[in-house]
């Protein structure tokens, strides 16, 4: 007669229970127990060991992606801090510059916004500001620095920004005067930031050193800005007129804020 499957895998089970039952019972089971533990040692210290290896491995890499996640925490305080002294330091110069506005009393004369400069062309003479049709500027405004010296005036307007036309621009001719005397002329921008002083009456005597102001005359500018000064005079007896090279006072590359008139 043949035993079933399920029989058989019974009659092991039981047999398997049974023998386990009687080394526990009979005084040989710590030695067969020995026995076995004896010879599965150096199996269970490598599967031990082998295990610690894969945690130990698992944890390294885990430690990896923590510390791969707290650098880029790091990264993002730095920049945030970074970001924030920039904003500390820029107003901060705005800060200075509108105090040393207040202090030669430019908000007394006229209407002002502060600008940031945000392109240069030094090769048409022209700048990029970042305030435009939206912050009611308008084409013809001055530009000025904190120190009231002439940069120029608005070209083109757009909705966010605008483009200041040099003094130094070819384009560029208005009405002027040495200051604290009747000696008037016409500024001319020559291009590369050079500045001429033309149509200057032959008789009146000008000497390099001498600034040159803006004059009422024409209305482009505000009377009393600064243009520059005189650095070397051309004179002919046979000419009616004499002119001037004019040594701008600002440089274009420490321009950073402005400020436009919008009313005088």
């Amino acid at each position: 007669m043949k035993l079933s499957y399920r029989l058989k895998i019974g009659l092991i089970i039981i047999l398997i229970a049974s023998f386990f039952l009687v080394l526990n019972l009979t005084p040989f089971g710590k030695e067969i127990k020995n026995f076995f533990y004896l010879i599965s040692s150096p199996i269970q210290k490598i599967f031990w060991k082998t295990g610690n290896k894969i945690s130990d491995f698992f944890e390294v890499i885990f430690r990896i992606k923590d510390l791969k996640r707290e650098n880029e925490e790091l990264k993002l305080k730095i920049q945030t801090l970074e970001a924030e002294n920039v904003t500390i330091s820029e107003l901060k110069k705005e800060n200075e510059i509108l105090r040393e506005a207040l202090e030669i009393g430019l908000e007394k004369e006229f209407g002002l916004q502060l600008a940031q400069v945000i392109g240069k062309d030094v090769s048409q003479d022209l700048i990029l500001i970042n305030k435009g049709l939206k912050d009611g500027i308008l084409e013809g405004f001055p530009v000025i620095s904190q120190q009231k010296l002439l940069i120029g005036k608005i070209s083109e307007v757009y909705k966010d920004f605008s483009k200041v036309l040099l003094i130094s621009n070819p384009k560029s001719s208005f009405d002027a005067k040495i200051a604290d005397s009747d000696i008037f002329g016409v500024v001319k921008g020559k291009g590369n930031l050079k500045i001429l002083f033309d149509f200057i009456p032959q008789e009146k005597e000008i000497k390099e050193g001498d600034l040159v102001v803006t004059s009422v005359l024409g209305g482009i500018f505000p009377q009393g800005l600064l243009v520059g000064k005189i650095n070397e005079v051309t004179k002919s007896d046979l000419k009616p007129f004499q002119k001037a090279q004019i040594q701008p006072v600002f440089n274009i590359g420490n321009l950073e804020k402005l400020f436009i008139i919008t009313e005088w």
